[in-house]
């Protein structure tokens, strides 16, 4: 007996394709307002100026009450040395959350945020930038936990892929930007109108 009926090749081309199932991001990336940024400051660089202050007021007590002269110029070398703990940390920290808060702003017109709003997922994001932005700073464990995320969260082309998402082409939103703009808009008769003279009758 005949085998099967060939098929046609569009049916053969949707089945073997490998983007069916997927998500279509939108490639001008996700509008709206910014979610606040939801983290507090570093809390393990917190800690550290915490102390670090508190020894220069002890520091600064012990400075006050001591009389021998070789004393106090050890007192000062100390309280000069954690003096610069604590303003180096502070300017860390600062520069620290300038840093995530501007990373945390154009990760959120990416089009992958379109996927978090939709998931609630901004918890999990706030964890991404503070974990890069202490790899830029050369920390390797901070770093590994970076990639980590990034992959959970389609940073990443291979990361797209595995989490079925693609970001539409430019023309391709072009194309239904054009679409939508047709259905908005009512249609309208364009046809040329005779001389209103014309319908009049003699009495």
């Amino acid at each position: 007996m005949p085998g099967p009926a060939p098929k046609h090749p569009s049916t053969r081309a949707r089945r073997n394709d490998p983007k069916k199932g997927f998500t279509s991001l939108p490639a001008g990336g996700r509008l709206g307002a910014i979610p606040p940024w939801p983290l507090r400051p570093n809390p393990f660089m917190t800690a550290q100026l915490e102390t670090a202050r508190d020894r220069v007021a002890s520091l600064q007590v012990d400075l006050e009450a001591a009389e021998d002269g070789r004393a106090r110029g050890r007192l000062r070398r100390e309280l000069s040395k954690n003096e610069m703990t604590v303003a180096t940390l502070s300017l860390q920290i600062e520069q620290a959350t300038d840093d995530e808060v501007a990373l945390w702003d154009d990760l959120w017109r990416t089009p992958q945020a379109t996927v978090w709003e939709d998931s609630h997922s901004s918890r999990e994001v706030a964890q991404y930038v503070r974990w890069k932005v202490l790899a830029e700073q050369g920390d390797l464990k901070a770093a590994a936990e970076a990639r980590q995320l990034s992959d959970r969260l389609g940073l990443n082309p291979l990361a797209l892929t595995r989490l079925h998402l693609e970001i539409e082409r430019a023309d391709e939103a072009e194309t239904r930007g054009e679409q939508r703009r047709k259905k908005a808009t009512p249609p309208t008769d364009n046809k040329p109108k005779g001389d209103p003279r014309g319908t009049l009758r003699a009495v």
